[in-house]
């Protein structure tokens, strides 16, 4: 009896996951969304090019793996991107997204579990960054900073975030900071130094993989320039008279890096800016902010209910590794080689 109840729990609980995300939604809002006139070839439309922006991230963090030259299939990739994705709409303490792939790809990789680790940091650090320097495009071009103080801020802070990471991109790639003494202690530290001696070495590898390097920025460029398309075709099959696609390369980034604070699949923050933005860059439009930012992540919830059927198809494999990424997660023994040694 016992058996069967685990079997029915493993089926259930991608259910629950997506169940979890539509009870969260604000009924108010979502029955607005019911009631809303919709124009469904664009919200087809609007789907597919999230489906393609989010299918690029999958391809993105299968060059970074591949780039250190470690076996890794492309099919492995999109399998356990789509797993973490549906994952990472989970609240925070519970296995992760970005902890599922990383237990995973260090499980396939023993003796490089530390490089294999560091492709997935990398992934999420670039993707994060890309779509920094995006929204300072847009502010930088748009003048947008002139619409509030609150926006402003915002504006500031995005500006800042994409000087700093752009300086640290540069010195990692210029500085022969591995010859320093102060790396060699760094190093020598006991439990963290050797964990931190070998990220500085996995990636010290992508010096020499420009070409792959430049790949990943392409894709991740691709992605930011194609989800604010995306967005205004959501906006365009619910109200007649949106905010444009100009403005929407201006909401969607700054939007999506609100996004970007950790909050279960970033939820709230990211409304909350769209709703915001829509009544500052187009305050005669009768688009509402809220509702087409629900749209959307309708849409992300209908792409990680994807991921059910990936779990459903290997529910064996990922119970292991989600019970493995809660260890790992709890003893700190990820970044660890097979050997217990870093």
């Amino acid at each position: 009896m016992r058996r069967y109840l685990v079997s029915i729990l493993k089926y259930a609980l991608p259910l629950v996951i997506i169940a979890y995300l539509l009870y969260g939604v604000d009924k108010q809002h979502f029955a607005h969304l019911w009631e809303q006139q919709k124009n469904w070839p664009l919200l087809s439309a609007g789907f597919v090019l999230v489906m393609i922006s989010v299918y690029l991230t999958f391809v993105r963090w299968w060059v970074l793996v591949r780039a250190l030259d470690l076996p890794f299939r492309l099919t492995d990739a999109v399998r356990l991107s789509f797993l973490g994705y549906l994952l990472s709409f989970i609240a925070p303490g519970s296995a992760g997204g970005d902890l599922f792939k990383a237990v995973f790809i260090a499980r396939q990789q023993p003796g490089r579990r530390t490089e294999a680790v560091a492709t997935v940091i990398l992934d999420r650090v670039v993707g994060i960054y890309v779509l920094f320097v995006v929204a300072s495009i847009t502010i930088l071009l748009s003048g947008i900073t002139r619409t509030g103080s609150a926006v402003k801020a915002v504006c500031d802070f995005t500006l800042l975030v994409t000087a700093l990471g752009t300086l640290a991109g540069v010195l990692m790639l210029v500085l022969p900071f591995q010859d320093w003494p102060l790396f060699a202690r760094l190093c020598r530290i006991p439990k963290a130094g050797p964990v931190f001696g070998k990220l500085v070495s996995a990636l010290h590898v992508y010096r020499q993989k420009l070409g792959a390097l430049a790949l990943v920025l392409g894709l991740s460029l691709v992605v930011h320039a194609v989800f604010p398309v995306a967005i205004y075709l959501l906006a365009l099959a619910l109200f007649a008279h949106p905010p444009t696609v100009a403005e929407h390369l201006v909401i969607v980034p700054l939007s999506l890096s609100a996004g970007a604070i950790p909050t279960p699949g970033g939820l709230g923050t990211f409304e909350f800016a769209m709703d915001k933005l829509y009544e500052l860059l187009s305050p005669g439009t009768d688009a509402d902010g809220i509702l087409v930012a629900l749209a959307y992540r309708l849409t992300t919830i209908l792409i990680a209910a994807i991921g059910v059927i990936y779990y459903w198809t290997s529910r064996g494999e990922v119970q292991s590794l989600l019970e493995e990424a809660e260890a790992e997660q709890t003893a700190g023994t990820l970044m660890c080689d097979s050997d217990g040694a870093a």
